[in-house]
């Protein structure tokens, strides 16, 4: 078993002596890079906490606003659901459909100024959603040119170290190379995950659009089965 573990172990030393032979510029762009990842991965736990809790409650909501009868039961137990953003969406159609006077009276003047309402809790919505995330998109794109400059002047300095040695041998340069290359794995390492996790989030930031969407042309619906509905001329004869 420790002869399965040794030579891990020399290939973790051995790029730990590395990175404390690098270069003072060298060191800078680790530490830079280190930065992005940190705050990356700190983003990427954080809205991966918060999209499972709003899936959840999401679905826990829909199932709760589907068995109410009216929708001032909804309004009430609305609170306990609040990491939905549906429940967002709703609050932002009741409070324009309890304006209109639905509330007490049932009936909706203007049916269309809930949709805008509902558009616009939808907007807020995936606006809080979608904070903090182009930085997820910054480090995909920037973090692999900061690597690479730190590999391009590694190089330049090992080649530069090379020509005032005067010893042109592979041996001699090998080092140096190996050093700078470092900086790129860095920033590969720091910016795949960023990457991933931008497309994975955003797909799911979508998937609530969509789902709000859906649930503002239900709650239409609710809103118009609860109006009173007009008696007809041969219903008001039959109870004459």
């Amino acid at each position: 078993m420790h002869l399965y573990l040794l030579p891990s172990v020399v290939v973790g030393g051995e790029i730990l002596d590395l990175l404390g032979e690098t270069g003072p510029v060298a060191k800078i762009v680790l530490l830079l890079l280190l930065l992005f990842s940190l705050i990356s991965w700190a983003i990427i736990l954080s809205k991966w906490s918060v999209l499972r809790r709003a899936r959840v409650q999401s679905g826990r909501f829909v199932r709760a606003f589907r068995k109410a009868q009216r929708l001032q039961d909804v309004a009430a137990v609305a609170e306990q659901f609040r990491p939905s953003p549906l429940v967002g969406v709703f609050e932002g159609g009741f409070e324009e459909f309890r304006r209109q006077g639905g509330v007490s009276t049932g009936v909706v003047r203007n049916p269309t100024a809930i949709q805008r309402a509902m558009q616009i809790a939808t907007s807020e919505e995936l606006t809080r959603f979608e904070r903090n995330l182009p930085w997820l998109a910054i480090t995909g794109a920037v973090t692999p040119f900061i690597g690479l400059f730190g590999t391009v002047w590694g190089i330049i300095d090992a080649f530069h170290g090379l020509g005032t040695a005067g010893a042109a041998t592979l041996r001699a340069v090998a080092p140096g190379i190996s050093e700078a290359l470092i900086t790129t794995a860095a920033g590969l390492a720091a910016a795949i995950p960023a990457v991933i996790a931008y497309n994975l989030i955003g797909g799911s930031i979508r998937e609530f659009a969509a789902r709000g969407d859906d649930f503002a042309l239900e709650m239409l619906n609710a809103v118009e089965r609860n109006q009173p509905q007009p008696v007809s001329r041969a219903a008001e004869e039959v109870r004459r």
